[in-house]
Order: C-alpha cells, then sequence, then structure tokens
C-alpha cells in the first residue's frame, strides 16, 4: 500500500483521475501546453508514492514531452527503485518508451501518435534521500513531423523520437530512405537520425551501401553547410557518441553525390534542416555481405576479387571475415593475374576448412574427401583453360604453389555449403619473375630406363629460398618408352609437415602419376617400415618440390624410379610378384626395381669376380709372349757379346792390336740389351 498525501494545486498538471493524490489526464483540447512537476518540487519528493500522467491529444496531433531539471535516486542501471516510466500510448499496457532514474540531461520525448502516458513511483525506504524529482514542460502539437516518410520503407520509428529510425538488414535486402515530408519540402528546425543496420551475427556479416538519387538541401549565407546538412557517418561513430567525427557532410543541390560504403555493419545519416527549407533527398541503401578481404572487389559486390601485378607485386588475402567463421552457402573467387614473364606463388599461414569425411593417414586432399566446404586452385591459361592444382580442406593447408610456366596466373574458389563452417585460410601472394620449367633445380629425364632424384643438398638438409624469393622449386619430368610405365620408390623421404594436421604449408613435393589428374601432396617423414612407392598411369611422370620462404629445411628425399612394362609375357627380367619387365641389367643392382613388396630381382646376388672376357685374355696372352721373347733373345745377344770379347782379348794378348784409337772422344753407346741381358746373364752363370 502507498501513503495518502495531499499536494498544492501547483502540481496538479491536468484535470484528478482515478484514486491518489498525483493521478491526472490531461486533455490537448483543454490545454494545449503546461508545466508537469513531481510533486513537492524542488524539495525532496516522498517516498513509497505512484503516480501517473494521462496525455490525450486530438487525432493527427502528437505530444511531446521534455524534462527541463530531473533528479531520481538512482539505484541502477534499470532503475529498480524510484523511476519515470513513459509508455507511448494511452495507458500502462502501451509500449514502453523507456524507464529513467538518476540525473538526466536534454531528456525529451515524443509520442508516436496522440496519447502518451507517464508514471511516477517511489518505493518505501528506510534511507534518507535528498532527490528533487522533476520539472517540464508538455505540449500537444500537428506540427511535428509526420511519420508516413518512414513507414513506407520498411523502417522502424525509434519510440520516443520526433522522426529517429531503425532500418534493419533482411539479408542483403535494399530499399530507399527520404528526408521527411517527402517528395514535398521539409519543415524547418528538424533534426532526424536514420540508423541503418546490417547483419552481424556468428554467420553473417555486412555493410551499407549507399547511393543518393536526389539532394536539394539549400546551402548557408557562406554558401556552406551551416544551415542545414546531412551528415554521413559510416564507422560505428554513434556508439561513443562522437558526432562531431562524422566521415562526410552534404548540402547543396549536387545531383550524384559519391556513392559511400559503410566501414562494417552499421551507417547512420544526422540530417538538420536549418531554417531554409528545401525538397530535401532520396537515396537508396543496399545490405551486401561483408567479406573483409583484402584486394579489387567485383563491382557487383559479390565475393570475387582481384590481385593485379601491375597494382601489387605482394600482399595478403584470407577467407570472408577471417579469423572469425566465414559464412555458409558462399562461393568466393580470387583471381592472381601476372604480366608477362612472371609467375605467380602462393604461400598459406594458416588453414581451416570445414569437412566430415576425413583421411588422417593422407590429409585431405580431394574431391573424394572435399565434399562440404573446399579451397580449389586451378592454373589459368591464355585461352582460357583452366588445369586444376588441388581441392583442399580440413586442416591440411595447400603447399607452396607456383603458377605454371605459360600460365597468366592463378585462380582460387572457397566453397562453403548450408551446415556449419570453419575459421578459413589467411594467405600470401608475390608475384615475381618466372622461372624455367624445371624451376631452380630440376630436371628432363628421358633416354633411360632408370634413375634416381635427388632433393636439393640431398643427404645434407635442403635449404630454404633466397631472400629475394617467396618459393624455390624443383621440377623432374620423367618420360620413358610408350606402353611402359613408371615406377618410384621413396627410400629416404623428411619434408617439413604433417600431412593429416597441419598440412605441408611449408614445403611440399607434389607427385603426378596421371599428368591430366591433380598430384598428390608429400610431406612429413617416412617412417623404416613404410613403402612409398608410386606407378604412372601413362609413360609419364612429373614431380615438383616446393619450399616456401618459410621453410626450415629438413633431410629431403632420395628416390629411384625404374621403367617397367605390366606381364605377363616378358622378354626380359620378369618379377615374381608384380609381374613386372624389367632390364636385366638392374638385377643385383641393390635397388628394389620390382617394387617394395617384391625382392626378386635381388635374389640369388652372390658376390663373384668378374669373368674376362676372351678379347682381354688373348691380348694378355700376346703381350706376356712378346715380354718373354724380348728377354730370351736380350740373353741370347748378351751371351754371344760376352764370347766375343774374350775373343777379342786373347787376340789382342797375341798380336798386340788396340781396339780404340787414342785421342778420340767417341763412346761406344751401350745396347738395350746390354744392362738387361748383363743381369740374366749374370744369373745364369751363377
Amino acid at each position: 500500500m502507498y501513503s495518502t498525501f495531499t499536494f498544492s494545486a501547483e502540481y496538479e498538471v491536468g484535470t484528478p483521475a482515478g484514486v491518489g493524490p498525483c493521478n491526472f489526464l490531461v486533455k490537448g483540447a483543454v490545454k494545449h501546453t503546461g508545466n508537469i512537476v513531481s510533486p513537492t518540487y524542488p524539495g525532496a519528493y516522498p517516498k513509497n508514492l505512484s503516480c501517473s500522467y494521462q496525455f490525450l491529444g486530438a487525432p493527427g496531433e502528437r505530444i511531446r514531452l521534455e524534462f527541463r531539471d530531473f533528479d531520481l535516486f538512482y539505484g541502477g542501471q534499470h532503475c529498480p527503485f524510484d523511476f519515470v516510466r513513459i509508455y507511448d500510448g494511452p495507458d500502462n499496457s502501451s509500449a514502453i518508451i523507456g524507464t529513467y532514474c538518476g540525473q538526466q540531461r536534454n531528456l525529451v520525448i515524443y509520442s508516436s501518435e496522440s496519447t502518451l502516458y507517464v508514471t511516477f513511483v517511489t518505493l518505501r525506504r528506510t534511507a534518507n534521500t535528498q532527490n528533487r524529482g522533476f520539472r517540464g514542460i508538455f505540449e500537444f502539437s500537428n506540427s511535428f513531423t509526420k511519420l508516413d516518410f518512414i513507414s513506407k520503407n520498411d523502417g522502424e520509428h525509434i519510440r520516443g523520437t520526433e522522426c529517429d529510425q531503425r532500418i534493419f538488414s533482411k539479408k542483403e535486402s535494399d530499399g530507399f530512405v527520404y528526408s521527411p515530408n517527402y517528395p514535398f519540402p521539409y519543415m524547418p528546425k528538424l533534426v532526424c537520425r536514420y540508423f541503418i543496420y546490417g547483419m552481424q551475427n556468428a554467420q553473417y556479416l555486412e555493410r551499407v551501401r549507399l547511393n543518393f538519387t536526389m539532394l536539394d538541401i539549400p546551402k548557408g549565407s557562406k554558401g556552406d553547410c551551416s544551415d542545414g546538412y546531412l551528415k554521413i557517418y559510416l564507422k560505428g561513430q554513434e556508439t561513443m557518441d562522437a558526432y562531431d567525427k562524422f566521415d562526410q557532410e552534404l548540402c547543396g543541390d549536387e545531383a550524384d553525390p559519391n556513392i559511400m560504403v559503410s566501414d562494417g555493419p552499421r551507417l547512420l545519416m544526422v540530417f538538420s534542416s536549418g531554417e531554409i527549407m528545401g525538397r530535401g533527398f532520396k537515396a537508396n541503401y543496399t545490405f551486401e555481405t561483408e567479406y573483409r578481404i583484402p584486394g579489387t572487389a567485383a563491382p557487383d559486390g559479390t565475393c570475387s576479387f582481384t590481385y593485379r601485378s601491375t597494382s601489387k607485386k605482394k600482399g595478403d588475402f584470407n577467407s570472408p571475415r577471417y579469423p572469425t567463421n566465414y559464412p555458409s552457402s558462399t562461393n568466393c573467387t580470387y583471381h592472381f593475374l601476372a604480366t608477362d614473364n612472371e609467375q605467380v606463388t602462393l604461400v598459406f599461414d594458416n588453414f581451416k576448412i570445414r569437412a566430415d569425411n576425413i583421411n588422417s593417414s593422407v590429409g585431405s586432399y580431394g574431391a573424394e574427401i572435399c565434399q562440404e566446404d573446399w579451397l580449389e586452385i586451378y592454373n589459368v591459361y591464355r585461352d582460357g583453360s583452366e588445369i586444376i592444382i588441388g581441392r583442399y580442406c580440413h586442416m591440411s593447408a595447400p603447399g607452396p604453389i607456383e603458377s605454371n610456366r605459360g600460365a597468366i596466373g592463378l585462380k582460387a574458389i572457397l566453397h562453403s555449403d548450408d551446415a556449419q563452417v570453419a575459421s578459413g585460410f589467411k594467405a600470401r601472394y608475390s608475384f615475381e619473375l618466372a622461372k624455367s620449367i624445371f624451376g631452380d633445380c630440376g630436371a628432363n629425364v628421358s633416354s633411360s630406363d632408370s634413375g634416381q632424384i635427388l632433393s636439393p643438398n640431398f643427404p645434407k638438409n635442403y635449404d630454404a629460398p633466397k631472400l629475394t624469393q617467396s618459393s624455390k622449386s624443383c621440377n623432374w619430368y620423367i618420360t620413358v618408352r610408350p606402353q611402359y610405365r613408371v615406377l618410384i620408390i621413396f627410400d629416404k623421404f623428411a619434408i617439413e609437415g604433417e600431412p593429416s594436421g597441419r598440412g605441408c604449408p611449408a614445403a611440399v613435393l607434389r607427385l603426378w602419376t596421371d599428368i591430366a589428374a591433380p598430384g598428390k601432396e608429400l610431406c612429413g617423414e617416412k617412417a623404416i617400415t613404410d613403402k612409398w612407392e608410386y606407378i604412372s598411369a601413362t609413360n609419364q611422370m612429373r614431380l615438383s618440390f616446393i619450399t616456401a620462404d618459410k621453410a626450415v629445411g629438413y633431410a629431403g628425399f632420395r628416390a629411384y624410379w625404374t621403367e617397367v612394362l605390366a606381364g605377363p609375357s616378358c622378354d626380359e627380367f620378369q618379377c615374381e610378384l608384380s609381374l613386372f619387365c624389367i632390364p636385366f641389367h638392374l638385377k643385383c643392382n641393390n635397388i628394389p626395381n620390382c617394387g617394395t613388396d617384391d625382392d626378386s630381382d635381388e635374389k640369388n646376388c652372390h658376390p663373384v669376380e668378374e669373368p674376362q672376357t676372351p678379347f682381354r685374355m688373348s691380348w694378355v696372352v700376346i703381350m706376356g709372349a712378346i715380354l718373354l721373347a724380348l728377354i730370351c733373345l736380350c740373353v741370347i745377344y748378351q751371351k754371344k757379346r760376352r764370347i766375343r770379347r774374350e775373343r777379342e782379348r786373347a787376340m789382342r794378348r797375341s798380336i798386340h792390336i788396340p781396339i780404340a784409337i787414342p785421342g778420340t772422344s767417341r763412346q761406344q753407346v751401350p745396347h738395350f740389351c746390354d744392362e738387361l741381358g748383363e743381369r740374366f746373364a749374370s744369373v745364369d752363370s751363377v
């Protein structure tokens, strides 16, 4: 029960109504304007009090209530103790305009129609408070702004204001906003605010595009917007009451003002008519999805962005709204266009695309696994053709990607269905001078039936690209005879990355077993027990090893490849299990040329001495015979010479004839067999 009070006539706002000392009915026909004062104002108002003020105007009239002093006990944000509550209608069952307590300044309330209901309630409390209450003025008038200019455009009048309105998106909807009384001249000294709100929730984010089709707000005496104006706020300044920080101020009779786009989901217009009347304005608003993707957006507002080498050589791109979730039921396209003799490189730093059918052993690649949401990347050629590089989803980030030699660039497509979503991706692009078809260190392998392929620096760690490069690549092309295929076996493999987790964002080996299909993305470490072998679909195979600028370097890989022919018949060596035909000379070479599960080519391989060929044996015999004959001739010659010398000595002793002319310098040159023969003769004499 509330206490019973009596108050002087000063506090009687209108005709007493109902039970209680401060319940009044105020009719506009009886009292067009007047004061509304709380009991005992400006003294402290009583406790345990309930007052009501019902304002009834004529049809077409609206009521304005302005509080010039307002001081109630403040019990909290929701005013649980003493309060003034204002209803937009004839009684307390009408829509509430607001509940007020504490100290209020510049509190002005307008009814939407011809009735307004105000209550003033204080509670019984023991605390001693000395709040004054309130004092204001009311006015009935049919000259206040008519609200039909709001309702005809799906706008919603903000209760309690003269002409403020809200416009909410209905998902990429559009419409028009008008000045009050449009298409007729607006009234002077009028201020109206337009709050235009795009969607903003876990699924959607929109921005507002504003395009004026008519503007006629007369300028002031100084030729500026000092009289009437239309201020545009694109960055949500109203949330911080920063009305002095507008983005654009329009006035005059500009036939085609610039198109304006909000930075987020909110756009605010503040129209002040001043004292000079004009026709006002008409503008078209459009809610479009805000993707928050850097790049040149498509003019139609779709999720399509272009990155040209002529505009910027390096930059970032991301999924819509990254790092928050991308929207569902969306297709976004990214075009990367290089100039002649350039190629584009893509490197992914973060990646998470929703996928339900996950293969944890090889990563989430390909159309079979990525069926819900996915990212596809293509090489694009001058004739308009496109060749897919791969489809990616879940956590398996694409490895570094370089556009092919001859391609004009790359295209990426992000697709999401109508179900759940994920955070998406963040990546970088870079335009650089095109490399050869072999990249930095590849080769063309042909005219051979086997070989090995090594990563750069193997068995040492591969290195990152140069500081001036965003990637380093090695491309190998293997071609064997028609009807044959290529079998490749990885003996060693350690490339940074994890296919089942984060994918291969820093380094990747792409392997094309079918040149017409997307390549396989390989990274991670091969265990000793793992058997990594692949066979080509035709007589061609391609490998591409690419490292990004964030690579730290791992051991790399060693692979052996073999030209094989499928059985069942074979003119060369036939493997027992795989039935491959391989050349005879590949048997017993310590390489599993038949495959990781078939060691038949390495069986019965005992080390034996290399047999001598008949040609080599005959040559050795001939050379030995010649040497032996030469030695024999030298021995015989030396024996004969010794006998001859002995005879000459005997004759000289008998007839005393010298064997040389005294005084001459000529000496006898020793024969080749002298020394050799003497050696053998001395041996013989012994």
